[in-house]
This record gives structure tokens, C-alpha cells and sequence, in this order.
């Protein structure tokens, strides 16, 4: 009984904190059916792994792992198969951040992107990596500013701006309606790949 109503608080706690980060925003049918054929439940990740669901939920409020991706309609803390990843990388949670962030040159970006890493948001990855970061970061700036070029428009612009898109298409999924609502608009999917292709066709 015990044991239940400690279980039962740390989903209640974990669950508040992913509202504070993402605001509280209704998952519908589609979301939840998008979630579930991208993402696990963290009951089923932590059994295929032999790990405590609860001690992995502390982890979480203690800012050691990053928060679950979504929240299912159902409650589920839907997380990304290779959640353990990382640290396993790192050689522990306890060394996970220092390892981390020391993929950045510049201390300061290093700290920014493990806050961001904590989030859960980087659902915009299909795996989420020091190196997958940077280069969606690299390859959203190249295709954003790429308009500013001096031969824009022709026919070689074009097949470079095709080959950035590309690559982002490769590294980023799909995301839902759910995402567009917590990110408060359009997601770079929308703005770099879909509208880019859209206002410059393949030559």
C-alpha cells in the first residue's frame, strides 16, 4: 500500500512538473496514436531495461534525466527508446551532464542546451545527441538564412538548399498538433522544410 501511494505521487509530481515546462494542453486521438508509434511508455522502457520506473522518475525531478517527451491522454510518460542512452555514454547518470555538455566549446551553450535537454523537448530529434543537436542547430541557421545568399534562386542555390532540407527531413520526425500548441506555433519542420519546399521547389 505504501509502495502504491509512493508510485502514485511521483507520477502526480512528475506529471505537474511536464505541465509547468510545457503548459497544460489537451492530447487528442491523433496525438496519442502519433505518440505511442514514436515513443514508449516509460513502465514498458524501464521493464525491457530491468530498471525501477520510480527511481527513474526521481532522476527526472532531480534534473538527471530529461523529463518525459508527452504525456499520453492516459497518463503514460511517453519517452524515447533510447532514453538510457546517454548516460550509458556518459558512464552513469552522475556523470552524464559534465559529459554532456563538454561536447560544446563555449561553456554557456553547453549549460543552455542540458536546461534544454531536461525539458523533454527535443522531441524535434529522432535521436537526441550532442551531435544531432548541433547539427539541427547548423543545418535550421543554414536553410533560414540561406535566402541572404547572393546567387538565391538559382538553379545551384537550389540544389544546395535541397540537400540542408534533406538532411533535416532525415533527423527530424514528424511531430503532431500537440506540439504546435506547447511550442506556441509553427515548428521547424513547418518553417524550414515544409514552407522552404513549398516557396522553392526542386529544380
Amino acid at each position: 500500500m505504501v509502495q502504491t501511494a509512493v508510485h502514485t505521487a511521483l507520477k502526480q509530481r512528475l506529471a505537474e512538473r511536464f505541465r509547468e515546462v510545457n503548459g497544460d494542453h489537451p492530447m487528442t486521438d491523433a496525438d496519442d496514436t502519433y505518440v505511442t508509434a514514436q515513443f514508449v511508455s516509460l513502465e514498458e522502457l524501464c521493464a525491457v531495461h530491468g530498471r525501477d520506473s520510480d527511481a527513474v522518475r526521481r532522476l527526472m525531478l532531480r534534473r538527471q534525466l530529461p523529463l518525459p517527451g508527452y504525456l499520453r491522454s492516459d497518463g503514460a510518460e511517453m519517452v524515447p527508446a533510447d532514453l538510457f542512452a546517454l548516460a550509458d555514454a556518459a558512464g552513469g547518470v552522475d556523470r552524464l551532464e559534465a559529459w554532456f555538455t563538454a561536447h560544446w566549446a563555449d561553456r554557456v551553450a553547453g549549460k543552455a542546451e542540458w536546461n534544454a535537454y531536461l525539458t523533454g523537448q527535443y522531441v524535434c530529434l529522432r535521436s537526441v545527441t550532442p551531435a544531432s543537436i548541433q547539427r539541427k542547430d547548423h543545418l535550421t541557421t543554414a536553410i533560414t538564412t540561406a535566402v541572404n545568399e547572393p546567387d538565391a534562386g538559382s538553379a545551384q542555390w537550389a540544389e544546395r538548399l535541397h540537400v540542408l532540407i534533406d538532411e533535416l527531413d532525415a533527423l527530424e520526425p514528424a511531430f503532431t498538433s500537440y506540439d504546435r500548441l506547447r511550442f506556441g506555433g509553427p515548428t521547424s519542420r513547418d518553417t524550414c522544410i515544409a514552407a522552404m519546399r513549398t516557396r522553392f521547389p526542386r529544380p
